[in-house]
């Protein structure tokens, strides 16, 4: 008869497992929880195992919920409970006849969720980066309207904050251009004249790049160029356009905070304006073709700004549709997990399994506490019962000199001493167990140190409550709760040896001027 004084008496067995029963079999012995396998195969390539292929498998599967997983945190969606998810019937297969096809339907169901997300955000990646386009050929043309109109009425620089390479005061690496810009410019009766039919580049760049374009343009052209650039002060869709539909949070919100200008360069000549345009597409700029005719350029924006229009909705659409989809997976996502992680549990342990000479059968070999052998072959019986087939898993005692593994049966009040033992070595088969005296030593060597009436009752009654709502507060994830909760029957036993020690040392918390417990009557002898 075990005790906590000692560990348990432990058996080697020798279990042959017919193979279209191995799998609910070791899942069945997982619940019961009382097996630990040896493996057989360690002389094995782990690719080059039996159940490699299901193992690749449910790899690929734990890919895909890693995507889903990046779609919920990008749309800032909390995935269920595993208790409240949709799919956790997963995990008890109403019959054991369902073992065989529950790993092909759900990867079939991951793989068609998958396929159907990526070309939801595919056709949004590419409206939102067609309606980013859009976008900045808009403010192109208003930019560029404003520019000439700027030019014709002799506009003050003051009344619109452009930057252009005529401003004196900023020009910057474009001073020279200043004296002869204002010469060139336009008059009011050149619309559509010869005067407007200087070519032009316009376009967008990112405006911490905007510096850089200047100082190059400036060294390549040798300063034969008139620039005039103005900033665009609301985010573009563009910006938003370059991540994927899966990029988390941090990234969009580094993108929304990118700013762009709009730029006009004029030139001379077809090999200059073929420079530019080559610069600029090498700093990642937008040149937008706009036709030098104001009447053209006026009926690109309607045109423009109606098409923004349509695709706005038709984005929202889709995003809608892309954000429903992924709520429906957030509802199931957590009972996925779990079944990954299982079957990938069960076929690792399969892979510890050998053949017998025929290969009719596997053979496993594992400890087993010595009065859990019954418990144990009932699981077996169950496995193969509840399959409905007439081969049963036989399991026998084998005879061995090995040393057995150290197992401790504990339950929830007991674990969290016997962890604390744990942490600093595990004693030997049978060896003499000091997490029995730890439940004392332990909690009254801290009284010791803390002894206080006051802090001890307070943490008697916190780790109390935490006792008595041990089922609900079970559920909460929060991994420095749990710490607390796992540790809850400690933190009683520390709270109460810390009352009881303070009431013996006389010490209790202070908040008003000290007292003690016992109050001496005789003062202090003087010698």
């Amino acid at each position: 008869m075990s005790s906590l004084l000692r560990s348990e008496e432990m058996s080697l067995v020798q279990i042959f497992i017919p193979p279209d029963v191995a799998h609910p079999t070791v899942a069945e012995l997982a619940k019961l929880g009382r097996v630990q396998f040896k493996d057989l195969n360690a002389d094995v390539n782990p690719f080059q195992r039996t159940y490699v292929a299901e193992i690749r498998l449910l790899d690929e599967m734990t890919r895909r919920l890693v995507f889903f997983n990046s779609l919920l945190e990008a749309e800032n969606i909390s995935a269920r409970p595993l208790q409240h998810s949709t799919s956790a019937h997963l995990l008890n297969p109403s019959s054991d006849s369902h073992y065989a096809s529950l790993l092909d339907s759900l990867n079939l169901e991951l793989k068609d969720q998958e396929i159907r997300l990526n070309t939801m955000n595919a056709s949004y990646d590419t409206l939102r980066k067609r309606l980013g386009e859009l976008e900045e050929a808009q403010h192109v043309l208003r930019e560029t309207a404003i520019f000439f109109e700027r030019a014709q009425h002799r506009i003050p620089d003051e009344e619109r904050p452009t930057r252009g390479s005529f401003d004196d005061d900023r020009a910057g690496l474009l001073d020279n251009a200043a004296e002869a810009g204002r010469a060139d410019l336009p008059d009011e009766g050149g619309l559509g004249g010869a005067a407007f039919e200087l070519e032009f580049v316009a376009g967008t760049i990112d405006r911490a790049r905007m510096p850089t374009f200047e100082r190059v343009l400036w060294r390549v052209l040798r300063g034969n160029l008139y620039l005039n650039w103005a900033e665009i002060d609301e985010p573009l869709t563009s910006a938003m356009a370059a991540l994927p539909a899966s990029a988390s949070q941090a990234e969009q919100e580094k993108a929304k905070a990118m700013r762009k200008v709009v730029f006009i360069i004029f030139a001379h000549g077809d090999e200059l304006r073929s420079k530019i345009r080559k610069i600029s597409e090498s700093l990642g700029a937008n040149v937008v073709p706009v036709d030098p005719n104001p009447s053209v350029r006026e009926n690109s924006l309607r045109d423009i700004t109606s098409r923004i229009e349509d695709i706005s909705v038709v984005l929202y659409n889709t995003n809608q549709t892309r954000r429903n989809a992924v709520s429906n997976i957030a509802e199931a996502l957590a009972g996925w997990w779990a079944v990954v992680r299982k079957e990938k549990l069960i076929y690792a342990t399969m892979n510890k399994f050998s053949h017998d000479q025929r290969r009719s059968a596997l053979v496993s070999e594992g400890w087993v506490p010595t009065r859990d052998i019954s418990a144990v072959q009932q699981a077996l019986y169950r496995a193969t019962e509840r399959l409905g087939t007439g081969v049963p898993a036989i399991l026998h005692e084998l005879r061995t000199t090995t040393k057995p593994p150290t197992f401790h049966r504990t339950n929830k009040f007991t674990e969290g001493f016997q962890s604390i033992v744990d942490a600093y070595g595990i004693a030997t088969y049978q060896e003499v167990n000091p997490a029995l005296f730890t439940i004392i030593t332990f909690p009254f060597l801290f009284a010791v140190m803390f002894g206080d009436i006051g802090h001890g009752f307070i943490m008697f009654m916190t780790a109390l409550y935490m006792v008595m709502k041990e089922k609900e507060l079970a559920k909460v994830k929060n991994e420095i709760f749990s710490m607390f909760f796992f540790g809850r029957y400690i933190i009683l036993l520390m709270g109460a040896f810390a009352v009881f020690t303070g009431f013996v040392s006389s010490s209790k918390t202070y908040f008003f001027p000290p007292q003690t417990v016992y109050p001496f009557t005789d003062p202090i002898p003087r010698f």
